[in-house]
């Protein structure tokens, strides 16, 4: 009967001790400064990190975000100028700022169910962010700032292919000698697209 009070007494010690894995050393060192996180060992106490609404770590050399899933309060984000390929943000919800510019970025996913909320977004300068999944795409449209080649899409990956057939054109027709030249039949000819693709053709009559 003693050892079951004291494991009853002891339960919610447990449940309180939950962590968020950090693997990226510089963002969990940026945590650290903060005062959100006392050792470099790739976790945080999630209780430290549920209720923080404004985070700035720019410019640190972070890779990696992951771990900002259990920042479930976020409201301000701003994380430009680190070294992030992708950001993935589908699980905070209170989100009213963020600004993800000058990262290596291929890949944001935005789908929080709130993308009403989100009035300040800016992606700018992330040569190879296509695409950017969210849950409102005409609000995203008009409200966020991205670049030009940046798109929005409730589907990043089953509209890639499509997109990439669909929307390119052809720029210019080159011969073997880098010439420009009208399309004949029985020539090699390079055929140069705006998205920077080349095709090779050969039509023989």
């Amino acid at each position: 009967m003693k050892k079951l009070l004291f494991i009853l007494l002891c339960f919610p010690l447990f449940v309180a001790g939950q962590f968020t894995f950090v693997p990226d050393d510089n963002f969990e060192l940026a945590l650290i400064n903060l005062g959100y996180d006392f050792a470099l060992d790739d976790t945080v106490e999630t209780t430290a990190i549920d209720t923080v609404n404004s985070l700035y770590i720019n410019g640190l050399g972070i890779s990696d975000l992951t771990g900002i899933e259990d920042f479930t309060a976020l409201t301000e984000l701003f994380c430009y100028s680190n070294q992030l390929s992708s950001l993935n943000l589908s699980n905070n919800t209170q989100l009213f700022e963020v600004s993800c510019g000058s990262n290596q970025l291929t890949y944001i996913d935005l789908r929080n169910g709130n993308n009403s909320g989100l009035w300040y977004f800016q992606s700018m300068n992330n040569p190879g962010l296509n695409c950017i999944d969210v849950d409102d795409v005409a609000f995203a449209e008009y409200n966020w700032a991205t670049d030009s080649w940046t798109t929005f899409s409730m589907n990043c990956n089953a509209t890639g292919i499509k997109d990439y057939t669909t929307q390119r054109k052809l720029i210019k027709v080159l011969d073997v000698f880098g010439r420009s030249v009208t399309p004949k039949p029985n020539m090699t000819l390079l055929y140069i697209y705006s998205d920077g693709s080349t095709e090779k053709k050969l039509i023989i009559k």
